[in-house]
């Protein structure tokens, strides 16, 4: 027994490492025996894979992975069973016994392959076949802007054709503008710039464009040509004239960006500009679908505004017509009566992306809101980027843009892979429920696929179109159901999980990310050693993933009552506590910060519409749908560093009453970095003190956390909005509408003249705790 009390040990080690070396986190480390004891854990068995994480010293394989030839696909790995002599292996999974191939005779215990080396539990092979092309890129630039923000957009599309000459020359590159009519740039002709028209009103199928283009669809050579002669030339004949090398195209496009005017077609003074962004977007999918099906490519598209005619619509041209808010879609007033139909659009678009695994971006840069919330299929489904900001002129578009571009660690290559898939292999005593993230599901139905459907489910693979270091998916997994004769496993023993990653890397090659997980499994009666492998943190971040999925198709009641039902059934079961006392309750250290994680999600802007555009929302929730657990935390609890003369900044509570006349805060969301200046502060800083040379101290105390939040800016993507305020001023509400009230107008303590207080009816940490307190401890 002390074998398997020793493996416990090491597989909860530190969570972090094992982030650290296979890029992911389960919410419980030792996993319950049985369908019932999982019901009984309350938190949902899962975990946060990040595919690509930039992982140390990952050795990269030159051959083809040894794959079993039983009924599963797993591939060779550690904890595969070696008998040496007789050059065999058996999977841990199906229990298939397989030969080695013939290149593998001269292993032994001291002599063995990277893949079975016991601390290379993630490893990854370049396949050894024909790579895929150069990836490529398809800019869909919106017209209709006032002439300083087109201005700002034609030179930030400048420098990031420049930045991409010098980093992947071979790159393709096409453009398509878009106003009142989309115009199909074809960049391959030499004498002067010609471009193909399209109605914006009108959605032209694939194989209509490709007849109106005169570009042969399906790319591939036509009748019985030898391919060795005709294919490539078909082919060419798309990339030829609409897409080319960046090394080619760069004077071309530079033209057409240097010629670019605003949309002609004249705008009454009383509405909106006429802009076709649905069939723009549609017309560049199909563009793509008919060069380039299953090569790494993106549509990246920059508009100013919202859709007002043709497919996609989301407002009326009159401005009259207000654009839908939150109030309105909740009580279906007239406002939203384009919505079904862009909704239904836009899915249509993603459906057709998602399955030649290309990806959609989105970069919007405009004061209202530009129909994002509509929009959100194709960039949910095909894994692409969102950047959303007030104007193109700003820092935030700007260097988001060029860090979309940015390279690896190796500095050779850009940062982002195409056409991934996520497949998920089990042992059998475990089910795939499902994925939440940026992803599409596969509808691929292997016999791990568990009944219940968490997220997109009924599937154990899933495409991601795009994707990068720090793309997270999240998977769900239940128990099986057992059978009489399955029951007498010895405790301690292990459930295995295979994550198999197949991508295109940005210089073409095709990999293989092939991560094995072992996890020990616990009988009923050892609640403690279930409650000692709880990562609170993962935990909260994968109940926040269904939290905010449901979002789509649930009220926010019923989603806040869910989490808080959740929240008393888990304390309930962990909590040590006399019953009826709830003076009496503790959480051990494993859970202690869980609570505080649900109360913020709960006011988050996830479940939280107030004060925010239905554009907004989805902008935050696509972003949660892809980041990893750090990043995650920090949206739902932002951290906040106080900075004094006292010393070092030190991290407070995110109170109200961390704030202080002589203290300066920094405040991260992810989507926001805010410096507030106490008081006492500012008004030092208004009298120009830290301009004096005796003052040195002072101005050191000011300048510290903006070099902090610059660093913050600089790793971030996308670029958060940066805020500087001072204590009662109009910007103060940043910081103020994250702080726990714990003082409030009508609370009576005395003591709290020093700190600041909120007007607010909302209910304040400690309040929430005593609720849970004492509803956890009710005898049942």
């Amino acid at each position: 027994h002390h074998d398997a009390r020793r493996q416990l040990r090491s597989a909860m080690g530190d969570f972090h490492d094992v982030e650290a070396t296979d890029g992911v986190r389960f919410s419980w480390n030792v996993w319950p025996s049985s369908r019932l004891e999982a019901t009984r854990i309350v938190v949902p068995l899962g975990c946060l894979y990040t595919p690509l994480k930039a992982i140390e010293g990952l050795p990269l394989l030159p051959y083809e992975p040894v794959m079993c030839k039983g009924t599963c696909p797993a591939m060779l790995n550690p904890y595969c069973r070696i008998d040496f002599k007789a050059k065999i292996w058996v999977c841990p999974f199906c229990f298939q016994r397989n030969h080695f191939p013939p290149h593998y005779n001269d292993i032994s215990e001291t002599n063995l392959p990277a893949e079975l080396i016991p601390q290379y539990t993630t490893i990854e092979y370049a396949l050894p076949r024909a790579p895929a092309g150069p990836p490529v890129f398809l800019w869909v630039v919106d017209t209709c802007l006032e002439e300083s923000e087109l201005q700002a957009l034609k030179d930030s599309l400048e420098q990031v054709l420049q930045l991409l000459a010098s980093a992947a020359p071979t790159a393709l590159i096409g453009l398509i503008t878009f106003g009142t009519v989309v115009q199909v740039h074809e960049l391959g002709f030499e004498h002067c710039s010609k471009c193909y028209t399209f109605k914006g009103t009108k959605d032209p199928a694939p194989a209509q464009l490709a007849e109106q283009l005169g570009i042969s669809a399906g790319g591939a050579g036509r009748g019985g040509r030898a391919a060795g002669q005709g294919g490539p030339a078909d082919a060419r004949s798309a990339s030829a004239r609409f897409l080319l090398p960046i090394s080619e195209a760069e004077f071309a496009i530079s033209n057409v960006l240097s010629e670019l005017r605003r949309d002609p077609w004249p705008v009454p003074s009383d509405s909106r500009p006429q802009r076709c962004t649905g069939a723009a977007a549609s017309i560049a999918v199909s563009l793509l679908e008919l060069a380039f099906p299953n090569t790494g490519a993106r549509v990246m598209l920059f508009t100013g505004g919202p859709c007002t005619i043709g497919p996609g619509q989301t407002v009326g041209c009159p401005l009259a017509e207000p654009i839908r808010s939150h109030h309105d879609i909740e009580k279906e007033t007239g406002n939203v009566k384009h919505m079904k139909k862009a909704l239904k659009h836009y899915a249509g678009v993603a459906q057709r992306a998602s399955k030649v695994g290309h990806v959609f971006d989105i970069f919007a840069c405009a004061l209202d809101q530009v129909g994002v919330a509509e929009m959100r299929a194709v960039v949910e489904r095909t894994g692409g980027y969102t950047v959303m900001s007030e104007s193109f002129t700003g820092n935030i578009f700007k260097q988001s843009l060029s860090q979309v571009f940015a390279r690896d660690a190796s500095g050779t290559a850009l940062r982002m892979a195409f056409g991934g898939t996520v497949e998920v292999l089990t042992s059998n005593e475990f089910k795939v429920c499902g994925a939440i993230g940026n992803c599409a599901s596969l509808g691929k139905k292997s016999n791990n696929v568990g009944e219940t459907e968490i997220g997109l489910g009924n599937t154990n693979a899933w495409s991601v179109g795009g994707l990068d270091e720090d793309t997270t998916l999240a998977l769900y997994f239940e128990m099986a159901a057992q059978s009489g004769g399955q029951q007498q496993q010895q405790a301690g023993g292990q459930r295995y999980l295979q994550l198999l990653t197949s991508y295109q890397h940005s210089s073409g090659q095709y990999r293989l990310r092939v991560t094995t997980l072992a996890r020990p499994w616990a009988e009923a009666a050892q609640a403690g050693e279930m409650a000692r492998g709880f990562d609170q943190e993962a935990a909260a971040v994968l109940m926040a993933r269904i939290a905010s999925h449901k979002t789509q198709t649930e009220e926010a009641f019923d989603i806040l009552r869910w989490i808080d039902r959740m929240l008393i059934r888990l304390v309930g079961k962990f909590a040590d506590y006399r019953k009826d006392d709830p003076a009496s309750f503790r959480l051990s250290s494993a859970f202690s910060i869980y609570p505080q994680f649900m109360f913020h999600l709960r006011r988050s802007q996830f479940l939280q519409v107030f004060g925010n555009s239905p554009d907004e929302t989805t902008y935050y929730r696509l972003i949660f749908a892809r980041e990893n657990t750090t990043n995650s935390l920090i949206m739902i609890q932002p951290t906040l560093l106080a900075y004094s003369f006292e010393g070092p900044p030190v991290p407070v509570l995110l109170d109200v009453t961390s704030i202080a006349p002589d203290r300066i805060l920094l405040l991260d969301t992810f989507f926001h970095v805010i410096v507030y200046h106490g008081e006492t502060i500012s008004a030092w800083r208004k009298q120009g003190y830290h301009e004096t040379a005796e003052h040195q101290n002072f101005r050191e105390l000011l300048s510290a956390p903006k070099e902090d939040a610059a660093e913050l800016l600089q790793q971030r993507f996308p670029v958060p909005m940066y805020i500087e305020c001072d204590q009662y001023g109009s910007q103060a509400r940043f910081l103020l509408a994250k702080l726990n009230p714990s003082v409030t107008h009508n609370s009576s303590q005395s003591g709290a003249a020093s700190s600041d207080f909120l007007f607010t009816d909302d209910v304040s940490f400690q309040v929430f705790m005593d609720h849970l307190k004492r509803l956890a401890v009710e005898s049942k």
